[in-house]
């Protein structure tokens, strides 16, 4: 019952970790889609300025309504999937409907790539194989009582006799042995020797499985690091510049809008990717915890904002 309350509880917290870095980075992507609305918002007013002075084609102000169109659809996504990410985290934390509107913490702050040593060190103690482990343990135990039942228990009887021709009392002792000739428990105990080799194939199954998926999820942990770190190095640096850019330019008359929304696509995109990139790394180091069953070295506390 223990290791069934220990495996639970890491369960439900790695589900925690991996539900509240989501609805963070969900967080994050609807404040970028509503930033992208306002950018939108300002173009499409400039646009039409630009028109009713007679600089630009009317046309132009239709495709800036348009674009404005466009990315208020992508905010509604984004907004909804903040929604289902709020509320699949609080319903984890028994508070649905949720009793809170924004998540706070670092996203960004991603969490370390255990070692193999440290993996092979906390596979030991893990929920799930230690739970096996004494299933293992509890048949092995019965093959102990089936076998202790091919030996006969042994009766001894303690008793006084008076025969009438001594006239006195006699102490009778006596000792019984039942022999099995028929019934060993030879069918029992064969049973419970089949039942533990079971068990034990299942154990080293499971402990070939486990050992696969975590060194498995540690690798692609690593790989997300690694695709961060080019987005955060790169991509987001210099397609921001652009996007920046790209902004002034068309406050100064120098792009259209379409140069600008081009520019702000790439931006946010890469932006999007980069939020993604950061939730799916902090899933895979929940997994990783929830079949370790401790949690690793930079788990961060997720806390709530009213």
């Amino acid at each position: 019952a223990v290791e069934e309350l220990n495996l639970r509880r890491v369960e439900i917290r790695a589900a925690v970790v991996a539900a509240f870095f989501e609805t963070l980075a969900a967080q994050e992507r609807a404040a970028l889609a509503q930033a992208s609305v306002d950018l939108a918002k300002r173009a499409t007013d400039a646009v039409a300025k630009r028109v009713a002075a007679g600089k630009v084609s009317p046309v132009e102000e239709t495709k800036a309504r348009v674009a404005e169109a466009g990315v208020r659809v992508e905010l509604a996504q984004a907004q909804s999937e903040q929604r289902n990410a709020r509320a699949r985290l609080a319903s984890l934390l028994g508070a649905n409907p949720p009793r809170f509107t924004l998540v706070s913490g670092n996203v960004e702050e991603l969490p370390a790539v255990p070692s193999f040593d440290n993996v092979q060190q906390r596979l030991s103690a893990s929920p799930t194989l230690r739970r096996m482990q004494l299933e293992v343990e509890r048949r092995r135990s019965l093959v102990d009582v089936e076998r202790s039942k091919r030996i006969p228990d042994v009766t001894f009887s303690l008793g006084v006799k008076r025969p009438n021709e001594l006239q006195r009392d006699q102490l009778l002792f006596g000792v019984s042995v039942p022999l099995p000739l028929f019934d060993r428990n030879q069918g029992n105990l064969l049973e419970a020797l089949k039942r533990e080799d079971k068990a034990r194939d299942e154990l080293q199954a499971l402990n070939m499985r486990v050992s696969t998926d975590v060194l498995q999820a540690r690798e692609r942990l690593e790989s997300i690091r690694g695709e961060v770190d080019v987005l955060q190095r790169d991509v987001l640096p210099g397609a921001k510049s652009a996007y920046d850019a790209a902004t002034v330019g068309f406050e100064n008359g120098k792009f259209n809008f379409l140069e600008v929304l081009d520019a702000q696509r790439t931006y946010f995109a890469a932006k999007s990717q980069y939020l993604k990139a950061l939730a799916e790394a902090h899933r895979t180091a929940a997994d990783i915890d929830r079949v370790l069953g401790e949690p690793g070295a930079n788990a961060t506390q997720p806390a709530n904002k009213e």
